[in-house]
């Protein structure tokens, strides 16, 4: 099976495509930043410049086919930012991801979602893929949103999309180390008494997934699969463990939750008005009140899939070391 995989300049499709070329799977690597595809290179491994927002992509990346299959991972991951730039990299990019897969006529596409398209500001326990969507809390979950529907409605490339949430992990440049830089700066939010909680997924655990997602059965095309470490764990928890492996302890303040969110709502506001990003978002805020976990049942049932990492050891990889 020859592999293209979208975003390889990322921290996911970095550790997906080198973990594929390991284990001698053929695969072809797309991304931006030169660095990193310069890295590829130097590895032995096949890494093309693209644009996936520009459709002029669309022939340079069938060229370097044919294809047997499309992992689309490349994305525009933020909390915040401009409606027309998560636009161009989650919708644009999708379109441009699944003309490829056309044209090389691939048996599978595997589109890496998030469960924030699912996301509401209160607790949600055992989320299954078919429970009803909210209003996106954001751009990035609106544009994901969009990103499914199309992959959904391309049958002909035999569509798989994982939503994997919070992704962790050696090489990790957003969700953990975002987190430490704000407990360094300043105190966290304590909110609804600590009583917030969530599940979060080691990169090698994606990696699995995706790999399983690429050798299911025809019977698994055309669905959602929820993604975790299958553990919800306390958010408290998280970061006092995150923080220990650090050398730093964080400090807390607790909130009232709805006069937190009023002045997240309000900061975000004036943050999208004046074009910068805000210290807190209402999506970041809710992440500190709410319990929230996925239900796994799928993926197990129809990709024979299911988390081996714990947080623990999960930890233990990203840090290398003991608290």
């Amino acid at each position: 099976m020859r592999i293209l995989v979208t975003g390889a300049t990322g921290f996911l499709g970095g550790a997906l495509i080198r973990n594929l070329a390991r284990e001698g799977r053929g695969v072809v690597g797309t991304g931006r930043s030169g660095a990193a595809l310069a890295a590829l290179q130097a590895e032995g491994i096949p890494a093309l410049a693209a644009d996936l927002s520009h459709p002029s992509c669309v022939a340079a990346l069938t060229l370097a086919g044919p294809f047997d299959a499309v992992v689309h991972t490349a994305a525009l991951s933020s909390p915040f930012g401009p409606l027309e730039a998560f636009r161009a990299a989650n919708v644009t990019g999708t379109v441009n991801a699944l003309a490829v897969a056309r044209a090389c006529a691939v048996r599978r596409f595997v589109q890496i979602s998030s469960p924030a398209v699912g996301f509401a500001p209160r607790d949600q326990i055992n989320l299954s893929e078919t429970a009803p969507l909210p209003k996106p809390i954001n751009h990035y979950a609106r544009t994901k949103r969009e990103a499914e529907d199309l992959v959904l409605a391309t049958p002909e490339v035999g569509p798989v999309i994982l939503r994997p949430r919070g992704i962790y992990g050696a090489g990790d440049t957003a969700l953990l180390p975002r987190l430490l830089k704000v407990a360094k700066s300043r105190p966290l939010p304590m909110l609804r008494g600590g009583n917030a909680a969530i599940d979060l997924t080691h990169v090698d655990d994606v990696i699995s997934a995706i790999r399983a997602a690429l050798d299911a059965p025809e019977a698994a095309e055309g669905a959602v699969y929820n993604i975790s470490g299958g553990e919800m764990l306390s958010v408290v928890d998280i970061v006092e463990a995150a923080c220990a492996r650090s050398g730093f302890t964080p400090q807390w303040r607790p909130l009232p939750w709805r006069g937190a969110m009023a002045v997240a709502r309000i900061v975000e506001f004036i943050a999208r008005f004046r074009g910068y990003e805000p210290m807190i978002t209402p999506y970041s805020l809710a992440l500190f009140a709410f319990r929230q976990s996925l239900d796994l049942s799928r993926a197990r049932e129809a990709l024979g899939w299911q988390p081996q990492i714990s947080f623990e050891e999960g930890l233990r990889r990203t840090f290398g070391h003991a608290p």
